[in-house]
Parts: C-alpha cells; sequence; structure tokens
C-alpha cells in the first residue's frame, strides 16, 4: 500500500515531536529539577523566541544552555558579559591585512547558533545594544557591509537578580525583544539531593562537553519543528481571547505600562509553540494561559501605588488571567 503525503507528513512530525520530547528528558536528568523550565526553554526555541534566564549563581543556567545545543548539534558560543566589553567584542571588526593590504573579517562570538551572553546587565548599554541589534536584525552590519547570521540564531541571556551595584539594567524597548524571561528558582530537596548523588557518581558538569551527552536531532530539525509550528491553526476565538488579555494588561489600575503590540505577536507564536510541543492539533486558551507568565513578566511596569502595596508582575498577570472570560 502507497503511503499518502498527509500520511508521511504527518509521520515526520510526530518523530519531530519525539525527538523534541526526548531532549526535555535528557535535560531534566542533567539539570534536576527544572522540568517546567526546560520546557518552557524548549517552546522559545521553536518559537525562534530569545530567552532571559534571571537566577542565583549555581542554578544550573549556563550548564542548561549548554547542554541543549549540544541535544540538537548547535554551534555554541558564550560572552562573559563585564563593564570592559565592548561592541566589537561581540560583533567582531575588520582586521587590516598588511601583506594583502585588504580587510579581513575576524568574526566576534555573535556569529554562532546558540549564544550564552552571561550576565548581560553587566555590560554597558552600547554593548547591550549591539547585541540586541544581532537579535532583532538576524545580522550584524561592520563598515557598511551587512553578515547575515545563522538562521537557528538564538540568544539566552542571563541575570543575577540580587547585584544592582555595577550593573546596567535593560531598558523596556530591549526587554520587549525577549521572548521569555524564565526565572530559575533553587531545586526542591529530593531534586538537590539527586544531584549530590550525581555527583558522588562521577558527573561533573564541568566536564559536559566530552561526556556522554549524544545530540538528539541536528540543526535542520528545530528549524522544520519551527516551520511546523507556524502551521498550527488558530481560531478567531482564540486572537480574540488573547487580544483581550493584551489590551486588559493596557488598562488596568496596577500597570503603568501594559503589552505592546510585538509581545502580542510573539505570545501567539508562543502559544502555538506550546500547543506543538504538547502534540496538539490546535491552539487551546490553556496554551495562550501557560505562556502567559514568562511572556509577560518582563514587560509590565508596576505603578508606584502597586509597588507600596507589594504587588508583584506575576500576581498581576495571574489577576488578568483570571478576570478575562475563556472562549467556549
Amino acid at each position: 500500500m502507497t503511503e499518502r503525503p498527509s500520511e508521511r507528513q504527518n509521520g515526520r512530525q510526530n518523530d519531530l515531536q519525539g525527538a523534541i520530547a526526548r531532549i526535555g528528558n535528557t535535560l531534566s536528568g542533567v539539570v534536576v529539577g527544572q522540568e517546567p523550565l526546560v520546557q518552557e526553554l524548549l517552546v522559545a526555541l521553536l518559537a525562534g523566541g530569545h530567552v532571559i534566564l534571571e537566577g542565583v549563581p549555581g542554578t544550573g543556567k549556563t550548564l542548561m544552555v549548554r547542554a541543549l545545543s549540544r541535544l540538537i548539534q548547535a554551534d555554541f558560543g558564550r560572552i562573559q558579559l563585564t563593564p570592559d566589553i565592548l561592541p566589537s567584542d561581540i560583533s567582531g571588526t575588520n582586521v587590516f591585512d598588511l601583506t594583502s593590504r585588504t580587510f579581513t573579517l575576524k568574526k566576534g562570538p555573535v556569529f554562532t547558533q546558540v549564544l550564552l551572553a552571561d550576565e548581560i546587565n553587566r555590560t554597558p548599554p552600547k554593548t547591550q545594544s549591539a547585541l540586541l541589534e544581532a537579535m532583532e536584525e538576524q545580522q550584524v552590519t561592520l563598515d557598511g557591509t551587512s553578515h547575515p547570521l545563522p538562521d537557528l540564531f538564538w540568544v539566552v541571556a542571563t541575570q543575577n537578580p540580587l547585584e544592582f551595584e555595577g550593573t546596567y539594567p535593560l531598558p523596556e524597548a530591549q526587554l520587549d525583544r525577549f521572548l521569555f524571561k524564565l526565572v530559575v528558582g533553587y531545586p526542591a530537596p529530593a531534586a538537590e539531593k539527586q544531584m549530590l548523588l550525581n555527583a558522588q557518581g562521577g558527573f561533573e558538569a564541568k566536564r559536559l562537553d566530552v561526556g556522554q551527552l549524544k545530540p538528539v536531532v541536528a540543526d535542520k530539525h528545530i528549524l522544520a519543528a519551527r516551520q511546523a509550528v507556524k502551521a498550527i491553526p488558530v481560531q478567531e476565538t482564540i486572537l480574540d481571547y488573547l487580544l483581550a488579555l493584551a489590551h486588559k494588561t493596557r488598562q488596568h489600575a496596577d500597570l503603568e505600562l501594559g503589552t505592546s503590540p510585538r509581545a502580542t505577536v510573539q505570545w501567539l507564536a508562543a502559544s502555538k509553540a506550546h500547543a506543538w510541543i504538547n502534540g496538539q492539533e490546535f491552539v487551546t486558551p490553556d496554551n495562550v494561559k501557560a505562556v502567559a507568565m514568562p511572556l509577560l513578566r518582563h514587560r509590565l511596569i508596576l505603578a508606584a501605588e502597586a509597588q507600596l502595596d507589594g504587588l508583584n508582575c506575576d500576581r498581576v498577570i495571574q489577576g488578568v488571567l483570571d478576570s478575562v472570560a475563556v472562549p467556549r
């Protein structure tokens, strides 16, 4: 019996979904106790959106990104951002060759597929802007010449929420270019005990690149999964629901700044990625709500009165989700 094209396509999609599930399971085994965070990171990857990872030192942020890049066979680059880092240290520069009397491009670490920008709030705004321009336009312009970045180009930036001295917080316009802000908390006691058992058994995070972690997919499969995510259908009632939530943030008494139109478009993309990862054929209100917290928490600004009352953005977001009627 000849296999129909639609059956072959469904088979390939099921294979992709199975591979992404295996990546999630493997990551959860490497970074113990962070299963929800792992899924949110995969949703952002498939939606094509950049991520801020915020957490205290030693919670596995760098390990998680390194492990993920290995599992998808992606080129990995890391920038340890400090106050003395210049834009050219990220994007690269044209170097004059005395022998050939020509300029040669010396590429910076931004020319990679998965880029970890460590401590992004420790580098000055001029350097932050160089990185965020590459994120937005997926290219680097040097001396008037544009150099495209890889199709998979994906940035994960980390922040330490405890230290403010000598830092340069990202302004709202630049924060809006990140799809998610993921908060990395401490693992549960049982998970932390498993970490100790893993260490006792010989696991060393710093030797992960020469360990037994085997790639699950290639970068082309991630690009194929992104196309499958874009093809997920969305009913008009879901679009209306998403818009109602967005408008609610703009009219909320506890918020000085609501969500932007760019964020609304990204909200839809993240909802579709969440639906696809969970094997759904279409987007539901549950998918929209599932990605709301990481998508909105870095975009909303609390009113002064709300801050004095002890509110935080997560509580306001939950209140918005509870106050808007879910379509039937």
